[in-house]
């Protein structure tokens, strides 16, 4: 049988005297507790109500006779009393008090207001002895009143009592039975409430009954066919029936008999309070004593035993258990805070015990974590290690986990450690940290199905992983599970961690790349910046295509119509712009041309063009497509002294050539000794005739011997280069025309700025010695004297010729003054150019651009020049200028004749008078009448025909008008000296200049009035 642990959960508070002084020799027959009060019921039908210090409140009378029952409802401050009353009639009534009204002053009594008294026992409800009572408080103001009778019937009042809006009903439970059997009086009910559903237990001396009180007609159900005496009957927290019995306590449930508990002695008394059994039996050991025994049921405790008097009356108020004796002392019984009893529990290592008890009090989830970390600590130091974790596992939550994780790093421990942590995870309460340990202890296990479990196992709450994405990552790696840190990283939608372990870990470039292109735009953006250099690395040609698409929205590489040029405009500036991926293409230059390549001739409008046209530019001039190799250990230059560093870049130095030694050249070129020179950029060069100058240390890689420093004074061990000529290669070749192409795309005839930077441009050009592409921007710009001087750095004389053709012509917008410098340098460059000369000088004489004296000075510099060549220009220029003089003798002399009449004709008109002789007007031709106006020039007109203030000759006016106007010309510029001396400044022939300006009266003092 087993053995119930004994230990004093409670405590008896010191005895209370009797109530009070007026209550020493009272009787008490009922008794109630609830809402903070104790009410007691006397033989007199006197209530009297104490207070929490057990001190008398007040007191009222209920009955007039007597009082049988009472009892406090939870839900309202009113109290029932079931008593007998000699008025109205004699009988019992059963009344209802509202303790929250008190009698108003003045009356003859004090106490509490009776709301209403209803009459028991009538015609249709005999009369009989009352056994049992109890009040149901349904929905307010619905009460259901069940009084129990020694005829076996309950009679049941049910409504609003306080309104006597009230229905009756008899229910019979054990009545008795013609000549069988006699009845069994009601010794004990209970309610009990599931949903909408209320039953009611009924108990006899005789049987256990149960009725369904939410029907119209409640039926009886037998339960048991063994009853109970009364005030051994209880309801328990899970709405069980209580039945004390001499030998057992018995719970019964709705199906039938429940449980029972074998107490020995005679019962006396059954309670419940808090989860508790309350049982006052007489004690077997001690006759005439009785004893209280708290039972804790669910642990199989006796949690108070302790020998009281003889027990009238049980009530449970104020957390306590008040025991009233029939000699009028009330005795207190409190139960012990947790913590008291958890600590004799301790004492005696009853861990589970303590478990239960603080998980049947409803404790905090804290202090249920301590009893059990208590408990894993004692199993942990007892060696048994899988019970010890259990019970931690059940702290987790409260329990610091690193306080768990100390106590079994130990590698023997590893198994309980990492089941520990499993449960860590699935609760949502691990870090980074204890993910780290897990897989930790996974891989050391090489528990690979576990390992499978946890990663794929499945997500959290609202689909969040159960562990740090980063930290499951980043251990798996390390351990060389790549394929679980893919899983990982692909399910979290980590883009960054899974792009890291294909390229990083297993070399997956095809797939990387494949899982980019389905990213979002902004993703693949991001993801490209970073991981594409590596992509264009393994493989150029997908990740090109790859990043075309990216940019231009489309996977074609074809042009777009002119049409849709507006809305590829808009479309393009929301698009990534290829100038953000040129970092990826570092190491691949190609590639990089072909990417700008394609997105040019994709996109037309692009809002990038100016970078795109500059970088592709740069590709197209450089000198090898390919990155330079730092690693690359062939051979290694020392830095010059101090004495080559004053020589002149150009020079080569090389080693006796008929060993085979290589060459250094100034610059970091490489030259073979088979007379190739191999550039640093990988440009061929032939080296004609000797190499000359100072030498440069040079060492060889392994098994090659260390070209030693030659003195520059033993010139025969050298050789003098006296030209290189340069041969580009094909790449070269086509990358240069491409680069001539792109000039032109970028700046078209009909745009007026160009699509690339003209200033980059040209230094890139001029760095790259592009001939080509010089000229074009020269041309472009308007420089044609710069134009001009590629020519003649080239020494390429139809070009010149050819440029100053075509832009040498002022009726087409050009710059005559192309010729003078063509012909300045042909006059300079001493060399024999007799043709080009001639051909010039044609042009010079066509447009007279130039004096002949200027062109026969300039030319004259030239030694190689023989004077057949301007012979026949000399020629022309003599005849032309002997014509001119001529002329210009012809018309001095005509001016002399002319000058001459009209002083003449002043003299005249000085000293003899003029006779007009016309007789009709000059403007009408009408016979001349008075008044009439002559004129010195002999012109007569009508008066009349002249405007008002008209003083001069209408026909001669515009004459004397040109010669004045020509006159005040000559007068104004002869003042003008800032302008005459820019002109001798910029003229070729100095001396014209003066003397055309003494011809205009420059040394005259003063202008003459005319």
């Amino acid at each position: 049988m087993y053995q119930w642990r004994r230990f004093q959960f409670f405590e008896e508070k010191p005895p209370v005297a009797a109530v009070a002084e007026e209550l020493k020799d009272l009787k008490v027959v009922c008794s109630t507790s609830g809402r903070g009060h104790i009410v007691l019921g006397a033989e007199d039908a006197m209530l009297h109500v104490l207070d929490r210090g057990l001190k008398l409140s007040y007191s009222f009378q209920a009955h007039s006779d007597r009082v049988a029952y009472i009892q406090q409802l939870k839900q309202r401050h009113v109290l029932m009393s079931l008593g007998e009353d000699e008025a109205p009639a004699t009988g019992f009534y059963l009344k209802m008090w509202d303790l929250d009204k008190m009698q108003a002053e003045g009356s003859s009594t004090t106490g509490p207001a009776c709301v209403r008294s209803i009459r028991v026992f009538d015609s249709k409800y005999p009369e009989a002895q009352i056994t049992s009572f109890l009040v149901y408080e349904e929905a307010p103001p619905i009460l259901l009143v069940c009084i129990g009778l020694d005829s076996g019937e309950i009679y049941c009042i049910r409504g609003d009592i306080a309104r006597n809006r009230v229905t009756r009903l008899r229910l019979a439970v054990d009545p008795a039975v013609d000549g069988q059997k006699p009845a069994s009086p009601v010794t004990g009910l209970g309610f009990r409430v599931e949903g909408q559903i209320l039953q009611l237990f009924a108990v006899t001396t005789a049987s256990i009954n149960l009725f369904d009180m939410h029907k119209q007609s409640p039926q009886k159900n037998v339960i048991d066919q063994i009853g109970t005496e009364g005030r051994c009957v209880a309801m328990s927290d899970n709405q069980d029936l209580v039945v004390g019995r001499p030998e057992a306590v018995y719970f019964y449930e709705v199906d039938g008999r429940g449980p029972c508990w074998a107490f020995e002695g005679s019962k006396q008394f059954v309670a419940w309070f808090r989860g508790y059994l309350v049982v006052v039996s007489a004690d077997p050991r001690k006759p005439n004593k009785n004893v209280l025994n708290i039972y804790d049921l669910k642990n199989k405790l006796v949690v108070c035993n302790i020998s009281v008097g003889d027990v009238a009356h049980i009530l449970c108020e104020w957390g306590t258990i008040i025991l009233l004796t029939q000699d009028q002392q009330i005795s207190c019984i409190a139960e012990k805070d947790m913590g008291s009893k958890l600590d004799m529990l301790f004492r005696k290592s009853l861990y589970t015990v303590a478990i239960n008890l603080v998980q049947s009090n409803h404790a905090d989830a804290a202090a249920t974590a301590e009893v059990m970390r208590k408990y894993g600590d004692y199993l942990y130091g007892k060696q048994n290690y899988d019970e010890a974790m259990a019970q931690y596992i059940r702290t987790i939550g409260q329990l610091e986990p690193s306080y768990v994780i100390q106590k079994f790093l130990d590698a023997q421990r590893i198994h309980n450690l990492t089941y520990y942590l499993e449960k860590l995870h699935e609760k949502g309460l691990a870090t980074a940290d204890h993910t780290t340990l897990l897989l930790n202890c996974y891989t050391k296990l090489k528990d690979v199905s576990k390992l499978d479990d946890f990663i794929k196992g499945e997500e959290g709450k609202e689909g969040e992983p159960r562990f740090d994405v980063e930290t499951a990552v980043r251990v798996c790696r390390a351990a060389g599970y790549y394929q679980h840190a893919l899983f990982v990283a692909m399910r979290a939608g980590e883009h960054e961690w899974y792009l890291k372990i294909l390229l990083e870990d297993l070399k997956r470039y095809e797939e990387a790349l494949q899982y980019i292109t389905g990213l979002s735009l902004y993703e693949s953006t991001v993801t490209l910046k970073q991981y594409g250099k590596v992509l264009v690395e393994h493989k150029p040609a997908e990740t090109t295509a790859a990043l075309l698409k990216l940019c231009t929205n489309t996977g074609a590489t074809t042009p777009t119509s002119a049409g849709s040029s507006s809305s590829s405009g808009r479309l393009s500036s929301l698009l990534p712009s290829p100038v953000e991926f040129v970092h990826v293409f570092i190491d691949q230059p190609k590639w990089l041309m072909v990417f700008l390549e394609q997105y040019i001739d994709t996109v037309k409008d692009s809002p990038h063009h100016m970078e795109l046209y500059n970088t592709l530019l740069e590709l197209y001039l450089s000198e090898e497509l390919r990155a330079p190799d730092l690693s690359d250990e062939s051979y290694q230059v020392e830095e010059p002294d101090s004495q080559t560093e004053d020589k002149d870049s150009d020079e080569l130095i090389n080693e006796d050539n008929h060993h085979g030694n290589l060459i250094l050249a100034a610059g970091g070129q490489v030259i073979a000794a088979g007379g190739q020179v191999i550039a640093a950029g990988g440009q061929v060069i032939k080296a004609v005739g000797r190499i000359g100058g100072l030498v440069l240390p040079i060492h060889r890689s392994k098994g090659q011997e260390s070209v030693t420093d030659i003195n520059p004074v033993e010139e025969e061990k050298a050789y003098k280069v006296e030209k290189i000529e340069v041969v580009p290669t094909e790449d070269q070749i086509e990358r240069r025309a491409k680069a001539l192409a792109l000039l032109k795309l970028g700046w078209g005839s009909h745009e007026q700025a160009p699509r690339y930077d003209v200033d980059l441009a040209l230094v890139m050009c001029q760095m790259h010695k592009f001939r080509d592409g010089l000229l074009f921007l020269y041309e472009k710009m308007k420089l044609y004297k710069e134009v001009l001087a590629v020519f003649m750095k080239d020494h390429d004389y139809q070009g010149l010729i050819s440029t100053c053709k075509r832009l040498g012509e002022s009726a087409r917008g050009g710059d005559p003054s192309l010729w003078n410098d063509v012909l300045s340098y042909f006059g300079e460059h001493g060399e024999n150019c007799s043709d080009e000369v001639r051909e010039v000088l044609v042009h010079i004489e066509r447009d007279n651009l130039l004096p002949p004296l200027i062109v026969l000075q300039k030319l004259s510099k030239n030694p190689k020049l023989t004077l057949a060549v301007v012979k026949d220009y000399v020629a022309r220029q003599l005849q032309q200028e002997t014509r001119l003089i001529e002329e210009d003798r012809k018309a001095f002399e005509k001016y002399q004749e002319e000058t001459a009449t009209m002083r003449t004709e002043v003299r005249e008109l000085r000293s003899h008078a003029r006779i007009f002789q016309l007789s009709k007007c000059t403007a009408c031709t009408s016979a001349l009448d008075l008044p009439a106006v002559h004129f010195l020039c002999m012109h007569s007109f009508h008066q009349r025909c002249l405007g008002d203030n008209e003083k001069e000759c209408p026909l001669c006016a515009p004459t004397n008008r040109h010669v004045l106007d020509v006159k005040r010309s000559l007068e104004t510029n002869v003042n003008d000296h800032d302008t005459f001396f820019q002109l001798l400044r910029n003229s070729d022939d100095g001396f014209s200049v003066i003397a055309e300006y003494f011809g205009r009266g420059i040394l005259n003092k003063a202008p003459q009035q005319l």
